[in-house]
């Protein structure tokens, strides 16, 4: 390990001085052209408001400021991105100088990333409360009192402590099995601006929410990706071929990504008409012809400066040519972004708002009904998106399977394919509507999130699949391939597939949400709504997967354990959905009350509804996962494990 230290510590200062200049200078770009566009907003903004001007700093260094700090988070994300897939660690897993080069590089960008989170705080104070900036550092009492009722200022001190975890982490960093995580913290600290402003407020803000995060992670490592790439083609790094071949491939999908999600986001928010007749729709066109411009580089990137790397490894003119126009041309569109993001959107028609559409985001047109949750549907963009993503490329590698000449089981693809149906009729369809409402609806829900949808993914063996209709990758580089099968050996996976903490995972997450009081304190939080429904979606696949799953697990496990374990469980959900029923108070009584729905006013029986619904799907999916666990163990011998140490087939 020291000896990787030492070779990785002296280029990096090296590279890391050579690299400085020119991040700044980028991140720069970005701050001008926002604290230039901060004058076409600033005084309208103030107007609708009605507060006093805060004064020449606030009103420019505040945008200023955003788009630095935004530069220098995308960087953070782009080369963490760098040394997680785009280049290959040593053999022994230690990441090679180009990784340890870039772990550094986000590190420092982190460092930025969070000074200027911190210099937001009060910049954004003063900006809120009309008072100079001189006022809020003469008696900041009262403003860092006002933290905790202020959305933006907490959204930014939030930001500055997870992206300090992130630089933390970057500088402690030497393997490439925890880079992963990294990334994962780095994309978080990215997210809490996408829950506040125009898009986490006003009519419609659960698309726009959903379409803004999908818009900045997306944004973030198309953006942070690219210059990533320059810097390391700047430094002369290794396998830089290789490393534009992967990312052409992710840039592609982040830029239909941030495209698709960019017009939507729009769509909801500025009528056609204002496009040309607001200083928000001409930032918006601003914005959308420096997209095309972008995307007409990248296109020539991918079929030119890709190619000819690709021929000659060594011949990197023309890749980083395009990447210096492009990297130009996107820190000018970030810095129309972070203008946009300080431009009140054009008034649209006056309507007072319902508590149920101030709280949803949409209105619901009566109580709901068999026809209502069939037909009355509303595009989930996260789990809607998802499910049919999941099931075009399970279909996709399917076709690639027969085109080898080999088979593939047709109740597996069949079982797939269900539950994606599964889940986009439990997000997108009327179900997903009623369910943030209605505590019956939502209880249907979620036991098709948890237990429905995961039992039928599992049974589709999607790992099995991809492991068959893989393409093999060169032994010197390593790809997504051999990490994947580190991780399925990995400690964390060992831990998690263990039965007991599948279970608890799943089972006990019902039990800590709504008996512990938990779905009191954030029902009506979109964002907790789509945690909810992800870490439901995640546990489900975790135990089914161990109980009655295709795909090996790291540890095998004989069939009678698994029988045991969809038993054990099944109890124990029984035995939530009892005390659910016994309990005298009403779970969430308070926020189903502020809704004023106008019907199903009787909340306890409402509750006792979603019981009877969660009852009967958990019937349902644990009796079939009891029938196909009992049949592998009545056919099965009584070793778990063969002589070599393998499950038997009937296990498989």
């Amino acid at each position: 390990m020291s000896a990787v230290d030492d070779r990785s510590a002296r280029p990096a200062g090296r590279a890391g001085n050579r690299a400085a200049p020119k991040v700044l200078g980028w991140a720069a770009i970005a701050a001008l052209v926002a604290a230039a566009l901060a004058q076409l907003s600033t005084a309208e903004a103030l107007r609708l408001l009605g507060l006093p001007d805060p004064g020449p700093i606030t009103t420019y260094g505040l945008p200023a400021v955003m788009a630095f700090g935004e530069a220098a988070a995308v960087v953070m994300v782009g080369s963490l991105l760098l040394a997680t897939a785009l280049v290959p660690p040593q053999r022994s897993g230690v990441l090679d100088v180009d990784g340890y080069l870039a772990v550094r590089t986000a590190s420092a960008a982190a460092m930025i990333w969070a000074l200027c989170a911190a210099l937001l705080v009060p910049l954004t104070l003063s900006d809120t409360s009309g008072q100079s900036l001189g006022t809020v550092f003469a008696d900041p009492g009262p403003f860092l009192r006002a933290i905790a009722d202020l959305e933006v200022p907490q959204a930014w001190a939030w930001t500055c402590l997870l992206a300090l975890l992130v630089a933390v982490s970057s500088r402690l960093t030497l393997r490439h099995k925890w880079t992963p995580l990294v990334l994962g913290m780095a994309i978080v600290s990215v997210l809490p601006r996408a829950l506040s402003g125009h898009s986490a407020a006003g009519g419609a803000h659960d698309v726009a929410t959903n379409s803004l995060i999908l818009h900045i992670v997306a944004a973030a490592l198309w953006v942070g990706g690219l210059v990533a790439l320059g810097l390391h083609a700047g430094r002369g790094g290794a396998h830089l071929d290789v490393a534009a071949r992967r990312f052409s491939a992710l840039a592609l999908s982040t830029f239909v990504v941030v495209a698709v999600s960019g017009v939507i986001n729009a769509a909801v928010r500025v009528p056609l008409i204002a496009l040309m007749t607001s200083a928000y729709g001409v930032m918006i066109v601003a914005k959308m012809v420096a997209m095309v411009v972008v995307g007409a580089a990248g296109w020539r990137q991918r079929t030119v400066a890709v190619t000819a790397l690709e021929n000659n490894p060594h011949d990197r003119t023309a890749f980083i040519r395009l990447v210096v126009v492009e990297s130009v041309v996107l820190a000018v569109t970030l810095g129309i972004a972070v203008a946009l993001g300080r431009t009140p959107p054009p008034a649209g028609e006056r309507r007072e708002p319902t508590p149920l559409g101030e709280t949803l985001g949409y209105d619901l047109a009566g109580a709901p009904s068999a026809a209502r949750l069939l037909i009355d549907w509303r595009f989930d963009l996260f789990f809607g998106t998802a499910a049919i993503l999941l099931a075009a490329v399970y279909l996709l590698g399917v076709r690639r399977l027969h085109a080898q000449g080999r088979r593939w089981p047709v109740r597996r693809t069949a079982s797939w394919v269900t539950g994606c149906v599964v889940l986009l009729l439990a997000t997108s369809s009327g179900i997903g509507r009623f369910a943030p409402a209605v505590f019956s609806v939502h209880m249907g829900a979620v036991t098709a999130l948890g237990l429905l949808g995961p039992l039928l993914l599992v049974l589709g063996a999607p790992l099995t699949l991809w492991a068959r209709t893989g393409r093999p990758e060169p032994a010197d580089v390593p790809g997504i391939r051999a990490w994947s099968r580190t991780f399925h050996r990995s400690a964390p996976v060992r831990v998690l597939t263990q039965p007991v903490v599948a279970a608890v995972l799943l089972v006990g997450g019902f039990y800590v949400f709504y008996l512990g009081g938990v779905y009191d304190a954030v029902a009506g939080s979109h964002t907790w709504h789509l945690l909810a429904n992800a870490y439901l979606v995640t546990a489900g696949l975790l135990f089914f997967w161990v109980a009655v799953g295709i795909d090996p697990t790291p540890t095998p496990r004989s069939a009678r354990s698994r029988l045991i374990l969809v038993l054990a469980a099944a109890t124990a959900f029984a035995g939530f959905l009892i005390l659910v029923l016994g309990s005298p108070t009403v779970i969430a009584a308070e926020y189903y009350t502020t809704l004023r729905r106008g019907w199903f006013d009787d909340l306890a029986a409402d509750q006792r509804l979603g019981v009877a619904v969660a009852l009967g799907a958990a019937v349902v999916v644990f009796t079939a996962a009891a029938s196909i666990a009992a049949r592998r163990w009545l056919t099965s011998s009584a070793d778990v494990t063969d002589p070599a140490g393998q499950p038997r087939p009937a296990d498989r």
